[in-house]
């Protein structure tokens, strides 16, 4: 697969500002649905890929990458309607090992995926995987993943929460399942922007000084991003601390770790997920699993925007990193969701 001369992500900042992109083009994925779409025709495709003396990865990678979620989720229907067998198993047993993560990220609906990934980080106690997850998912999707959750493991994922969390931890994942987070309407509140900056600087009283955590809880997990970084620039000049810095003085251990990738996803949220896909693609405790969950769950919502941020900066494009740090079909499936160079 060699890279595309012109880079759509390139195109798209040089014309648009950040913020206003999503309206006008629509998404910021990567993957968008396939305009000639033939279900019938694509479960052929398929069968022919595993069916013969070899199985052809490379068709069925590049045929999966260039569907939509809803799409493949109707091939999967379709398959199963025309063969009697499950697309998925059938696919599993043929392709190679390194190859079933990225065919089981694909084919699962996204919201069942989550929420596997967040009972695996609940039982590895991954609190930087289980606050990331669920503040960047909507509220439908949060309700998508409950419903999954409590299907596949017969659960409730709160009760979980609870049970395998305590304190401020707990306290804020489950604000976040509840996936109450305001929209964003435009309008600049700066009378609320001076309410929420005084309940962040508030302390518990006392001979420490300790932040009023259930404040923090909810200003964190119910405002817009949009209003919190207004937020956070009041604060700093108030205190002349960074929101960051707040953090690491005022929270220890899993509590701060938690609290940190809340306030860089709030923040800036491809930036976030950029450094994530770097560190996880070239830092000492690199992992590929890290990076085919951000690939495909973004691949449809920011992915363009977390390209540019990549190569802003990492100052390499995360088509390049891809291509130099990964091999064989496992880097032609995440090239295929990545689309496209950044030149």
């Amino acid at each position: 697969m060699s890279p595309m001369k012109s880079s759509l992500a390139e195109e798209i900042l040089q014309q648009l500002p950040l913020a206003e992109k999503t309206a006008v083009w629509g998404t910021l994925g990567t993957i968008r649905p396939h305009l000639s779409f033939d279900v019938e025709r694509d479960v052929q495709s398929l069968l022919q890929a595993v069916s013969g003396e070899g199985v052809h990865c490379e068709a069925i990678l590049d045929l999966l990458t260039s569907r939509s979620d809803d799409q493949r989720q109707q091939i999967v229907e379709e398959f199963l309607d025309f063969t009697k067998q499950d697309l998925l198993k059938t696919l599993v047993a043929a392709v190679p090992v390194d190859l079933e993560a990225v065919v089981v990220g694909l084919l699962k609906p996204k919201a069942q995926i989550d929420a596997h990934e967040i009972k695996d980080a609940l039982e590895a106690f991954e609190t930087e995987t289980l606050t990331e997850i669920l503040s960047t998912r909507t509220k439908q999707q949060l309700r998508e993943i409950l419903d999954f959750y409590k299907h596949d493991f017969k659960s409730d994922l709160e009760t979980d929460i609870g049970l395998r969390t305590s304190g401020f931890l707990r306290d804020l994942l489950v604000a976040l399942v509840q996936g109450n987070r305001e929209r964003y309407t435009g309008v600049i509140d700066y009378v609320l922007i001076k309410q929420d900056t005084k309940a962040l600087t508030e302390d518990c009283g006392g001979d420490v000084q300790r932040p009023k955590e259930s404040e923090w809880i909810r200003v964190l997990t119910q405002r817009s991003p949009e209003h919190l970084n207004r937020v956070f620039s009041c604060y700093h000049n108030s205190t002349g601390w960074r929101i960051e810095d707040a953090v690491e003085k005022y929270f220890q251990g899993i509590d701060r770790e938690s609290g940190l990738t809340l306030v860089s996803v709030l923040q800036n949220t491809p930036l976030y997920f950029a450094t994530k896909l770097y560190h996880a693609l070239k830092g000492p405790g690199s992992s590929l699993k890290t990076v085919v969950r951000i690939m495909i769950s973004r691949s449809e919502s920011d992915l363009l925007s977390i390209r540019a941020e990549f190569k802003k900066h990492f100052g390499v494009s995360l088509y390049s990193l891809i291509g130099m740090d990964t091999k064989g079909d496992f880097r032609l499936a995440l090239l295929g969701l990545c689309r496209a160079e950044d030149l």
